[in-house]
């Protein structure tokens, strides 16, 4: 087979291209241009043209009609003309360098910048858009997610803790533990983009000499250059005193922040997936849907586990991120550039993956009521014990002593139903008859009638998660309109 393809004519070659799975199966249009090459290309020329229209205000000259070519140019974009130049001048920057001026025609852009002065700025560019794009994905995430708390409110759940059911709680607070940290996230991700810093134009080791150079070493001019820049790029904050690179920690820190951001998601996932082996959700299963080849009957949480899939990779991405954060050899070097060049792209395809998937299944949610009654109804004289536990207090009885009884006649239970010994839970009747307790069969049966409404504080905890996240529905009202796109 390997000697077949060695063999295969240059006609075929396409056939056995790689390509990028993140980007193709998971990512959204959005953020496939986001990071393509023709884009970033693009992106490139429309930084140079905009440093020599900064440049030429500033007095620099400029060979007149040189902006006017470039700008006609500047779409008229051949990856495979600059791929060959790279080949021979094995320099990327360079070779882009030639091919927009033989375009152009002119040899006016890339004056007094170094390679670095254009890539990491626009690889900051490209991060910062990327974050605003999954800060509104996540925002319609957080909204779906509070209108699925609001519809179960008040529907009854048996709480699990240890995978064991504990105490009563309702669907509209679980989901509301997730829709938390969902927000803790989202403002991590909120403050990163309020605060992002891009590089600059610092020159070949941070000193900016090439550019005061140029300036005849006019300060005040270098220094409205980078401010005019910094309008163009469209933020507010620059690096100050970095060298050839902005530190690699910044990148650490983008990459903690969307996999900080992948957890809610991930959690909400993996209950969901649990539920769903004791049928009391779905995640939805199209009508047309396949969930195994072999066993007709499968109706898998494909897409859920899809989202844990992601959040694992991600794990991953964080530790690469790491790899090259306090690596850094004096004012810079390229021992960080193949790291980079994987996960900068890859977290964004993966994170917003993760989010398409995510915004699919709270969309698409099936709950099975019947299902989760039953469940209840079996094991609700566990769920109010610790109830039965504080009116035993309330009574007399001995914290520990009324404990122990408690646990005893549970066990008990528990171990004759798994067994077969008995059919029914009959627990509050081996409690009334214990004199530990210090609680009357009516009493206990007045707990456990209640013990659907014994969920606390739940109620008030899904009024408080809507709130929150109505004031970033005000914030940014276009996430109101996100819907996620069609899943493979």
């Amino acid at each position: 087979m390997l000697e077949s393809i060695k063999a295969d004519t240059s006609e075929n070659a396409g056939d056995y291209e790689v390509r990028n799975v993140l980007a193709e199966r998971y990512a959204s249009p959005c953020m496939k241009e986001i990071w393509s090459p023709r884009s970033r290309v693009l992106m490139e020329r429309e930084f140079w043209i905009a440093v020599l229209k900064a440049q030429k205000e500033l007095g620099v000259q400029v060979e007149p009609g040189a902006i006017e070519a470039y700008e006609r140019v500047k779409a008229d974009i051949d990856l495979k003309s600059i791929e060959d130049r790279e080949r021979q001048l094995l320099h990327d920057v360079k070779s882009r360098i030639e091919e927009f001026n033989e375009l152009a025609g002119y040899e006016e852009i890339h004056k007094g910048l170094t390679s670095r002065d254009l890539t990491e700025n626009i690889e900051q560019l490209q991060i910062l858009r990327s974050l605003e794009h999954i800060r509104i994905k996540a925002i319609a995430a957080l909204l779906q997610l509070s209108k699925r708390a609001d519809q179960y409110k008040q529907f009854v759940i048996t709480g699990r803790t240890h995978n064991s059911p504990a105490q009563a709680t309702t669907l509209g607070k679980r989901i509301v533990m997730i829709g938390e940290e969902l927000l803790h996230g989202l403002e991590r991700l909120d403050h990163l983009i309020n605060h992002f810093s891009v590089r600059g134009i610092k020159g070949a080791v941070g000193t900016q000499l090439d550019l005061l150079t140029l300036f005849s070493d006019d300060t005040s001019k270098v220094a409205a250059l980078e401010r005019k820049i910094l309008e163009y790029l469209g933020v507010t904050k620059m690096c100050h005193a970095v060298g050839q690179i902005y530190p690699r920690s910044y990148d650490f820190e983008v990459i903690s922040v969307l996999y900080l951001l992948s957890c809610p998601a991930s959690n909400f996932a993996t209950t969901l997936r649990l539920m769903a082996g004791h049928e009391l959700a779905s995640e939805g299963f199209g009508a047309s849907q396949v969930g195994s080849s072999a066993m007709p009957h499968k109706m898998n949480c494909r897409t859920s586990e899809r989202i844990n899939g992601i959040n694992n990779l991600l794990q991953g991405y964080v530790a690469a991120s790491a790899s090259v954060a306090g690596g850094q050899w004096n004012e810079g070097d390229v021992s960080c550039s193949v790291v980079r060049r994987v996960f900068l792209p890859d977290t964004f395809f993966a994170i917003d993956g993760l989010f398409e998937a995510f915004l699919t299944v709270v969309d698409q949610l099936q709950i099975f009521a019947a299902r989760i009654n039953h469940e209840k109804d079996e094991v609700m004289p566990f769920l109010v014990t610790s109830t039965i536990l504080m009116e035993a207090v309330k009574s007399g009885a001995g914290r520990e002593t009324a404990h122990n009884a408690i646990r005893e006649h549970a066990i008990s239970v528990k171990n004759e139903l798994r067994t077969g010994k008995i059919e029914k839970n009959d627990l509050l009747q081996r409690l009334a008859g214990d004199d530990r307790i210090h609680l009357t069969r009516e009493q206990l049966e007045f707990i456990l009638s209640n013990g659907g409404r014994l969920t606390g504080s739940a109620g008030a905890q899904v009024d408080w998660f809507v709130r929150q996240s109505l004031g970033w529905a005000s914030r940014f009202p276009q996430a109101t309109q996100m819907r996620p796109g069609k899943l493979l």
